[in-house]
């Protein structure tokens, strides 16, 4: 097979996985069947990563929306229903200033800003620097608040990452001119 079958199934499978995220509210209905049939279709997506050194890709830079993940911190799932995010959950990132940015929609608005370690050409240790509730009150993150993260998958549409807490993240491209 040539390398237009190779994209073709590569497209096949993005396009399988982000239809099996599409009705799981990002991760929060996702039941222990669907968490791993999710996980198996990202690992076929990570085997065929066109991006060997995401964090000297341009690729990687700009506002991603998560589409996916298994965080229980992100979705909110000890939160009371009425506090857990609604709206969507963006990740700004500058790889060349080492910088990124979650934004939560509403109902709270919440954000986090945080400096980016490199530790290899697609891992980097995550030193979350300041919180902001609801948007307004800035609060300086504590130094053990850290987490590193790994990109497994990146092209210019969908990047997918994994976490040091065993956490996925399927992210897809919404703005590249958006900045931390």
């Amino acid at each position: 097979m040539g390398n237009g079958g190779a994209a073709s199934n590569t497209a096949a499978a993005k396009e399988e996985l982000l239809e099996a995220v599409a009705p799981l509210k990002r991760g929060l209905t996702a039941t222990a069947d669907d968490k791993a049939r999710i996980d198996k279709l990202a690992s076929a997506l990570e085997r065929r990563n066109p991006t060997k050194k995401p964090l000297a890709s341009d690729l990687i830079n700009g506002q991603w929306e998560l589409m996916y993940t298994t965080s229980e911190s992100i979705l909110g799932t000890n939160k009371p229903a009425l506090l857990r995010p609604r709206g969507p959950i963006y990740q700004i990132i500058d790889a060349v200033a080492l910088k990124a940015r979650n934004k939560e929609g509403p109902p709270l608005f919440n954000e986090v800003s945080a400096e980016l370690i490199p530790l290899s050409a697609s891992k980097v240790k995550v030193q979350f620097k300041e919180f902001k509730l609801l948007g307004l009150i800035p609060v300086k993150a504590p130094p053990s608040a850290t987490g590193e993260l790994d990109i497994t998958y990146l092209d210019d549409e969908l990047r997918i990452s994994r976490g040091n807490r065993n956490n996925l993240f399927i992210l897809k491209m919404r703005n590249r001119s958006v900045k931390p």
